[in-house]
């Protein structure tokens, strides 16, 4: 495991998300600190997935603030939280199923000068470069995630959970500081589900912080440093996955039909 720090990468302040009178979120705060893999849990309609897609970007806040390592991003556009390196994945990964997995991973690289149009003109010779450099690392990532056998094969013969594993590298191609990662656990083989956990503990050796959105509490159990706790749209409750699990509030959420 990476070491923590205690310096927050991610923080919400206050954060409050309605639709008209539903508040999907209300009034929630935490962090998530340097090196950790935090776990967010809840209910069914506790307001995870909404407090996911706040952090990356896809939502705008009611109110309150999303730090983003150091700076203020709750205006910001997601792609623009990318570039500060913060990457997501989906429980439902959907990658481009007709290209090879190198080139769904390769598609993920930030700041490429061939991007531009002009450039290619420009610049030839950096283009192919970075071309090169861009697909050894694509490689290396999937052999990182065991389908680097797959490489050339289209994404469209890949299981559920071999997806699971193409989408965390095509989002450690961004080179991200902390990655969302929502349900990895959702739809996987029991097998394939040690082969994740194995590659999120490798990733995050790497100093590489997580937050992720799981209903697996054996897994959540196993990986994760801390655990934080929504149910009705708010922060009922943080602490390890022990102490979550033995707190009033959390059997409440759970048992006592909060939604």
């Amino acid at each position: 495991m990476a070491t923590e720090t205690g310096a927050p990468v991610l923080s919400a302040r206050h954060v409050v998300r309605h639709f008209g009178g539903l508040y999907a979120v209300n009034d929630v705060s935490f962090d998530v600190r340097k090196g950790e893999i935090l776990g967010l849990i809840g209910p069914n309609g506790a307001g995870k997935t909404t407090m996911f897609d706040l952090l990356a970007g896809s939502l705008p806040p009611s109110g309150g603030d999303i730090v983003l390592g150091g700076a203020s991003v709750a205006g910001e556009s997601a792609h623009r939280r990318i570039g500060r390196g913060l990457g997501r994945t989906f429980q439902i990964p959907r990658p481009l199923a007709n290209l090879s997995l190198l080139e769904n991973v390769m598609l993920a690289r930030q700041g490429q000068t061939g991007e531009s149009l002009l450039a290619n003109f420009l610049h030839p010779f950096r283009v192919v470069a970075e071309e090169k450099a861009a697909e050894e690392k694509a490689g290396e990532l999937l052999e990182l995630v065991s389908l680097s056998r797959l490489a050339h094969e289209p994404a469209r013969v890949l299981s559920g959970g071999q997806r699971k594993l193409l989408e965390l590298a095509r989002v450690m191609m961004a080179d991200p500081a902390i990655i969302l990662l929502d349900e990895p656990a959702a739809g996987v083989n029991a097998t394939l589900l040690e082969v994740i956990m194995d590659r999120i503990r490798e990733i995050n050796a790497l100093g590489v912080t997580f937050l992720l959105i799981e209903h697996n509490i054996d897994m959540v159990t196993r990986l994760c440093h801390r655990v934080l706790v929504m149910a009705s749209g708010q922060l009922i409750c943080e602490g390890t996955a022990t102490e979550v699990a033995r707190d009033p509030r959390v059997i409440e959420a759970y048992l006592g039909g909060a939604a």
